[in-house]
């Protein structure tokens, strides 16, 4: 780890001590169950309690899975999803919200109903399909996911698969990856974090795009399986920074930070694409 990574970490961990002491952001999660525990909901709640976040939560769906892969997917009726937010958004409220696994055209437009109730900055990670292949978003969603829920992003968080399914671009490199945010940008999200996981190189980078500029944040790539979950836990740590109010470079590089550790610190969990250590803050 080099000494600007470790000063970041340090950073992060230092944010989770005082956040006992700053503004608890609230916010809601719209995404899908994960009976493992490394993605979805459930790395959602981890990761928002761990930046000092509350973390109230509208299932889409429950899937079957664990780090071997997804078993079954059983969505949720829509009027359940939309009497889960709805009865958060009357009561808690929300400072932020964050949407995951949608599943359905139809779920894509119920949510997209819910971000403009819920009136507060959305972090949207368009997951199509989990870690070890399993689609999570027909063709036909994507579409949806294009018109309702882009133009509606404070932040959106696409890998670059994820990318290339939402510009049509190819996505190799660094200078790929500018050019589908760009057009991200121009399809109406107020700022893109282009994730670069999935991009080839020993360095992985991933870069923050908004109409002022760019962040570009950069780390060697870590030789392991267990990074089951890290776009969520990503997502969801960038939604508790803008649900406290921090301005989007600050939230997108302290849960980066956050995020960068977690992987570092997975505890080897399963056969298969394991999980992250959420917890690893306290433990430091």
């Amino acid at each position: 780890m080099s000494q600007s990574e470790n000063s970041l970490a340090q950073a992060a961990g230092d944010r989770v001590a005082r956040d006992s002491e700053t503004k608890m952001g609230r916010v809601l999660v719209i995404a899908g169950s994960d009976s493992g525990g490394g993605a979805g909901i459930q790395a959602d709640i981890k990761a928002i309690t761990m930046l000092g976040g509350f973390a109230a939560t509208a299932i889409t769906a429950v899937t079957v899975q664990n780090t071997l892969g997804v078993h079954g997917v059983h969505p949720l009726p829509l009027d359940v999803i939309t009497a889960q937010a709805r009865c958060v958004l009357e009561d808690i409220g929300t400072d932020a919200v964050k949407t995951g696994m949608l599943g359905t055209v139809d779920v894509v437009e119920t949510v997209a109903a819910l971000l403009d109730e819920a009136k507060a900055p959305a972090v949207v990670d368009p997951v199509m399909i989990a870690k070890g292949g399993h689609p999570l978003l027909p063709d036909l969603a994507v579409e949806a996911v294009k018109s309702l829920m882009v133009p509606r992003a404070a932040l959106l968080t696409p890998n670059a698969p994820e990318a290339e399914a939402l510009t049509g671009l190819s996505i190799t490199d660094a200078d790929g990856q500018r050019r589908a945010g760009e057009m991200l940008l121009g399809m109406g999200a107020k700022a893109v974090l282009m994730k670069g996981g999935h991009v080839e190189g020993d360095t992985v980078i991933d870069i923050l795009m908004t109409p002022d500029g760019e962040t570009v944040l950069e780390s060697e790539r870590v030789d392991t399986r267990h990074t089951h979950g890290t776009g969520c836990t990503l997502a969801s740590a960038c939604s508790a920074g803008l649900a406290k109010g921090l301005p989007v470079h600050i939230a997108v590089a302290e849960a980066w930070a956050y995020v960068a550790e977690a992987i570092r610190r997975a505890p080897g969990l399963g056969g298969g694409h394991g999980p992250l250590d959420h917890a690893w803050p306290v433990r430091k």
